[in-house]
């Protein structure tokens, strides 16, 4: 269960560091398409959309380090993993409640089902 929940935390960084690409490089362009806005529109948040973007990649940065830890053999893995799959669960339903509902499916679910998987492996 531990190597499901592995790859499960790997995939999750992976998606929170292409959101960090989209928020902080693409927004005018390839973001801008898929949230459907108007260059207005994008142009007008830019400097909002690089900042999310920049917590994406904290997130990112903490999930890939809690995998590191389970690699170095850290005690310190479980709550690592716990804490940053909590805040991506977190950030996931608030942003689905006042976003887009999407977001709930895109980041919350995943990472709820890496919790449950990650809880299921302590057993």
């Amino acid at each position: 269960m531990v190597a499901v929940a592995q790859v499960l935390i790997v995939l999750i960084s992976l998606e929170h560091f292409y959101i960090l690409v989209l928020e902080m490089f693409l927004w005018r362009t390839r973001a801008r398409r898929i949230f459907g806005m108007t260059a207005e529109q994008a142009e007008a948040t830019a400097v909002m959309a690089k900042n999310q973007g920049l917590y994406n990649g904290f997130l990112a940065a903490g999930l890939l380090w809690s995998h590191a830890s389970w690699h170095a053999g850290s005690s310190d893995f479980f709550a690592r993993a716990n804490f940053f799959l909590t805040c991506v669960l977190i950030a996931g339903i608030y942003g689905g409640l006042t976003a887009n509902r999407r977001i709930v499916f895109v980041q919350a679910l995943p990472a709820a089902v890496a919790l449950v998987v990650l809880w299921l492996s302590l057993r």
